[in-house]
């Protein structure tokens, strides 16, 4: 039914990271983080400026753990199963670095303030042991045109976080009010 990979496809795979491949990662300011556990699967999007992962070594990255919405739903899986994956954005390239590991999470308070941000520390930091990284080709960017200024939807397009909460909980959470309030929220819980 499908060919076999074409052999730039398996030999740009390593164990470590390369020079090109440490790069990518210092460049971007965005993640997806992939766990699975008791509960099930997980994704969730984590973000910063430019470099906030950090390379320990070729084999290992410490990931800061910012302030969410308390859920832990990655934690909670960690936890139980540290099997984990990494997807990596950069704005404007359409090539992704995709990163598949094991990961712990640490408490410990040095290492955590030294991600320090704005007075902030994170209380926990992931520990990502690499087993395979990789960058992904790019046509499924290509193909979304994920970058193209001219397909970027402005507000009012599409439902707001709190229409979507009250959409979830048949108006009992959510709304306007949750949208009026929702920026100074980020702003002031942003770390």
């Amino acid at each position: 039914m499908f060919a076999a990979p074409a052999t730039p496809s398996i030999r740009k795979v390593t164990a470590q990271l390369t020079p090109a491949y440490r790069r990518m990662i210092e460049a971007s300011p965005f993640f997806a983080l992939a766990t699975s556990g008791p509960r099930g699967l997980d994704c969730s999007p984590r973000g910063d400026a430019a470099g906030f992962v950090r390379i320990a070594d070729e084999s290992t990255l410490l990931l800061p753990e910012r302030r969410g919405n308390n859920r832990i739903d990655s934690l909670r899986n960690l936890v139980s199963d540290p099997r984990a994956a990494l997807m990596f954005l950069i704005p404007g390239l359409s090539e992704i670095l995709r990163i598949n590991g094991h990961a712990f999470l640490s408490r410990n308070r040095e290492l955590c303030d030294s991600f320090q941000v704005n007075g902030s520390a994170p209380k926990i930091v992931i520990v990502f042991q690499i087993d395979a990284v990789m960058f992904q080709c790019a046509r499924a960017i290509v193909r979304s045109r994920l970058w193209d200024q001219a397909l970027h939807r402005t507000p009012g397009e599409l439902p707001t976080a709190g229409s979507m909460l009250a959409d979830a909980t048949a108006g009992e959470e959510g709304g306007s009010a949750y949208d009026a309030a929702l920026p100074e929220r980020i702003r002031t819980t942003l770390y």
